[in-house]
């Protein structure tokens, strides 16, 4: 494959085994300059280090960028998705793919700074990550160059990228029990891939879950706490105001001691194949439980379900990489104008793995006493409903009328009934 006149990329680097060797890759195949890209977005793994690894590489100093985004990834990205209550398939809670986005927005932030014509990611040709990384790249800036090194190079094996690390002084790092899993974590969640999860009939081992404990060791008392929501976005808990990180990280921390958002699912990649992966979202499991409870009080009914007709194809969005998309932002903004009155607090208890709401308050709630109550009451004639259900039977009376055979199949044989 003829290689592309490249004079600087931005790589999208971790300081780890892979993205180091894609450094050296890029350094030696496109003889171009390298600009070193490593977000925090709250994975729990020091970032500092890949400064002091990335100028081992000789890259320029000025050519290093270590960002903190752990705000920005929150706010911007986790809370709007929140906002529509998102899961994919099911169960997903899209903690990788809604990462993405970011990671690709600041790169392409990072090449019009340094002026680099290239961005660069370690995603394999097999993932979903390479497509939601280059449709943001492509989105942002369509005449940027994307190097994807996986789609180019012969080095598919872990053996033939450990024989290069050792031939170009790549250190591998050697100290601690390095997980045999391929991971990815950030504040929302943590996910494992490969190995024995291959087999989707193989339990994983207990010591797999780095976050939680299990839900059988998990403290045998309830712990009760309340989220307070503004806009649909939690902005304190137990009555204490916390920024959009500081409240994923001690939701975070509640679910992981009462182990809290585990999941084990096959899902359906965008490129074809069926996946089986193990997540932690511990706070986002909370997340939405809470959130779904402000809004059963303050949405009205058929406002909160078109929002649950829609949530299916939005996640779909953002699972397969369309976040920038005119598309996603068209929902994102029939959902957010959704969230005006979702004001209040949820209170919540906390036990061996579960959920459970046990309280909802809003100024603005819907819910009447009065006239749901089995009390007697002054606002509601229970007469009515006669002609409210009779309007919407009219349709089955016409045809039960017009087309009598019809109602006969649909009753059957009452014989068949009798003992």
């Amino acid at each position: 494959m003829k290689k592309r006149d490249i004079k600087k990329a931005v790589l999208a680097y971790s300081g780890g085994l892979d993205t180091s060797i894609i450094l050296k890759w890029l350094q030696d195949e496109y003889g171009c300059e390298v600009v070193t890209f490593t977000a925090d977005l709250g994975q729990g793994e020091e970032v500092a280090p890949a400064k002091e690894k990335a100028l081992k590489f000789g890259i320029k100093e000025e050519n290093i960028f270590i960002l903190d985004l752990r705000e920005e990834f929150v706010k911007d990205f986790v809370f709007p998705m929140f906002r529509a209550n998102t899961i994919y398939e099911g169960e997903y809670l899209l903690g990788t793919s809604i990462a993405r986005p970011l990671i690709s927005k600041k790169q392409i932030e990072i090449a019009k700074a340094t002026g680099a014509d290239a961005v660069s990611h370690g995603a394999t040709g097999k993932g979903n990550d390479q497509v939601r990384f280059e449709l943001g790249y492509l989105s942002l800036d369509p005449s940027i160059a994307v190097i994807a090194p996986w789609r180019e190079w012969d080095l598919n094996s872990r053996t033939k990228l450990l024989e290069y690390a050792k031939e170009h002084g790549i250190e591998i790092a050697q100290n601690g029990k390095k997980s045999p899993y391929s991971m990815d974590a950030n504040l929302l969640h943590i996910s494992y891939e490969g190995e024995i999860l291959e087999d989707p009939n193989h339990e994983p081992e207990e010591d797999m879950w780095l976050w939680s404990v299990s839900p059988e060791n998990a403290p045998d008392e309830a712990e009760y706490i309340t989220i307070k929501y503004t806009n649909g976005d939690p902005v304190a808990i137990n009555g204490e105001d916390m920024s959009p990180a500081t409240i994923l990280e001690a939701l975070n921390a509640y679910g992981n001691k009462h182990g809290i958002g585990r999941i084990d699912i096959v899902e359906n990649r965008f490129v074809g194949m069926k996946a089986r992966g193990c997540y932690e979202t511990p706070g986002g499991t909370i997340m939405l439980k809470a959130h779904r409870a402000i809004e059963s009080i303050t949405l009205d009914r058929e406002e909160a379900h078109l929002k649950d007709e829609l949530m299916p194809k939005y996640a779909k969005l953002i699972y397969n990489g369309f976040w920038w998309s005119p598309e996603r932002k068209m929902l994102q903004s029939a959902i957010d104008a959704t969230q005006e009155n979702v004001n209040g607090e949820v209170k919540l208890k906390l036990y061996k793995g579960n959920v459970m709401v046990v309280g909802r308050d809003s100024a603005e709630s819907l819910y009447s006493q009065e006239h749901s109550t089995f009390e007697e009451d002054e606002v509601y004639n229970q007469a009515d409903a006669e002609g409210f259900i009779r309007l919407n039977a009219l349709r089955f009376i016409i045809e039960g009328k017009k087309q009598p055979h019809r109602i006969e199949s649909l009753v059957g044989n009452l014989d068949s009934l009798k003992v």
